[in-house]
């Protein structure tokens, strides 16, 4: 049974991994307008196609020393990054929910949030091709996981957007200039039909706190000329807050409605 156990998380990890290797494609190509389908993988700087044996997750990267294995040029250490980063998530819902449909659910939501938060990074843009669609899609979390009700997915789309909706339209009010972008409200009422209205909530709180300490550790590595100039995107610090929800939520609200009563 334990060999067997390993087996299953190795597989998991690997499986996250080859999804984080087409996140990549997803993540360079959907903001330009690209296919993610046509062409097949190339290297940017040749345009040389990359064979599978140059093309297997974190491991190629480490065998190539990140470079090209045609022209040398430079791999973006970007690429193994978000490969390991789907790998560990594959394999951490895994060992939460086991080999259940519950599991698979939360990769498939997590691994959108991964496409997300560095198309976010890189452009500062949500695009409504991976948020709208994703709203209707995981509007059927009540159907993969028990905790989560189908009110509770109504009320979690409706407060998600709602609630950034409103502090959008006060900063704009006070501001007279957008501050938030209509890409953060889509997210969030995704991310409410996904995890419910109490994991809204808790992600809205959540990604404000690591946003906050995000942004005091960019103003502090950052110079003084370019402050003034910095945007911080918010979609990255919603979706840390949505992951930390699934993982540690539950216990973390139970531990303070327990520590305030």
């Amino acid at each position: 049974m334990f060999p067997l156990f390993i087996l299953i998380a190795v597989m998991s990890f690997v499986f996250g991994a080859c999804i984080g290797s087409f996140l990549n494609v997803v993540i360079c190509r959907m903001p330009e307008g690209q296919s993610i389908v046509s062409p097949p993988s190339h290297c940017p700087a040749c345009n040389h196609a990359i064979p599978f044996y140059f093309n297997i997750p974190i491991i190629s990267f480490l065998l190539l020393k990140g470079k090209c294995g045609f022209c040398n040029a430079p791999i973006s250490i970007r690429y193994p990054l978000v490969e390991l980063i789907t790998g560990l998530l594959a394999l951490g819902f895994f060992l939460k929910f086991g080999p259940t449909p519950t599991a698979l659910f939360y990769f498939t939501f997590s691994a959108v949030l991964v496409a997300v938060s560095f198309i976010d990074l890189d452009h500062q843009i949500i695009p409504d091709k991976l948020s709208l669609p994703g709203i209707l899609f995981f509007s059927s979390s009540c159907l993969f996981v028990p905790q989560v009700s189908f009110i509770s997915v109504i009320f979690g789309i409706l407060a998600g957007g709602g609630i950034l909706y409103l502090v959008a339209l006060l900063y704009y009010l006070i501001r007279k200039h957008q501050g938030m972008g209509g890409g953060d409200i889509k997210l969030l009422a995704m991310i409410g039909a996904a995890i419910g209205v109490k994991g809204a909530f808790f992600t809205l709180f959540a990604g404000s706190v690591f946003g906050t300490l995000g942004g005091v550790a960019a103003m502090a590595l950052t110079k003084n000329s370019e402050k003034r100039q910095a945007k911080i995107p918010f979609g990255p610090f919603l979706s840390l807050g949505a992951i930390f929800y699934i993982y540690w939520g539950e216990p973390l609200i139970h531990w303070y409605i327990n520590f305030i009563g």
